[in-house]
């Protein structure tokens, strides 16, 4: 295969270009289609005024001026959300999902992806219902939006939901764990946002391989170093989640130029003295991850019963 013909994996940005700007902000977004992504990825969260809004964490004290759950505070009002600035610089606004579905359907950036990661935390039922009603708002978005949203969750007791207010949404499976993905989602996914990590072990690359014999898309998150980047092109995923888009966009560019040249410049010795990709650490992250994900929304084989029954 020539270089010029070789495909390689798309560019999400992760929060937007979320290493240059505040993350999960408008310009995060836009700072990630500028430099040429395409897709971004971000979060939702609800306010108790019934507001959709893009964050990570279910608590604004990390990244803003403000603190308190999301869930237990107004929107709107002289003590809303609507007035919370991020720390960082240049200082931004929370944006609703609302206004990015607004920045996502201007004429130049109808090509654009997004993926949203939905948040354990939610109510499924009343999130979805509200996404809805600001999809459906927009003309043409039978065509033109919907087709390009894509819904990341993380428990199985989102899949119903999601199946029954967002039917048109294309769905996948975010997480770190291939077993939970093939048990609780498989069959309800087309995509798999996995953790680089997950990746890195035989079952790893087990997942890998089943993934494009059923034809299923694999993402993978959060690749920012470029020996990362590599090895997620040598893996031929779908897409790479990054917080530096620009970084991955030129090399990119540069692997389409020469890819066995630049190529070989990133080896892959950091799988071999990196704690965090030792099997070890992996079980334990996963075993973590999976008590927090039940802690918050229900045991995932209770959920899994009901849903089938």
């Amino acid at each position: 295969m020539s270089d010029s013909k070789r495909v390689l994996p798309d560019c999400w940005g992760h929060r937007g270009a979320s290493a240059r700007f505040p993350e999960n902000t408008l310009a995060s977004f836009e700072a990630a289609m500028r430099d040429g992504a395409e897709g971004i990825e971000s979060d939702v969260h609800v306010s108790r005024d019934g507001v959709v809004v893009m964050f990570h964490d279910p608590d604004l004290s990390r990244t803003t001026d403000s603190k308190g759950q999301i869930k237990e505070r107004d929107w709107y009002g002289p003590e809303g959300m609507e007035h919370v600035r991020t720390v960082k610089e240049p200082k931004q606004t929370i944006p609703t999902f609302a206004e990015t579905v607004t920045l996502l359907m201007l004429p130049e950036n109808l090509h654009v992806k997004f993926n949203v990661d939905v948040k354990v935390q939610n109510d499924p039922e009343r999130l979805f219902s509200l996404m809805h009603k600001i999809i459906s708002a927009h003309d043409g978005w039978e065509t033109l939006l919907a087709p390009r949203i894509l819904l990341g969750l993380w428990h199985p007791r989102f899949l119903a939901a999601a199946k029954d207010k967002l039917p048109y949404c294309r769905r996948s499976h975010i997480g770190g764990d291939p077993a939970i993905a093939r048990q609780y989602f498989w069959d309800d996914c087309d995509a798999f946002s996995m953790a680089f990590a997950a990746l890195t072990t035989s079952d790893g690359h087990k997942f890998r391989k089943e993934c494009k014999a059923a034809g299923k898309k694999l993402m993978v998150w959060t690749v920012n170093e470029p020996d990362h980047m590599m090895e997620a092109v040598r893996w031929e995923v779908d897409a790479i989640l990054t917080d530096v888009t620009k970084t991955w966009l030129d090399l990119r560019n540069a692997l389409l130029l020469d890819y066995d040249k630049i190529g070989a410049q990133y080896g892959r010795v950091f799988l071999w003295t990196t704690l965090k990709f030792y099997t070890p650490y992996l079980v334990t992250r996963r075993y973590l991850g999976r008590q927090y994900l039940e802690k918050i929304g229900g045991p995932f084989d209770a959920i899994s019963t009901a849903v089938k029954v």
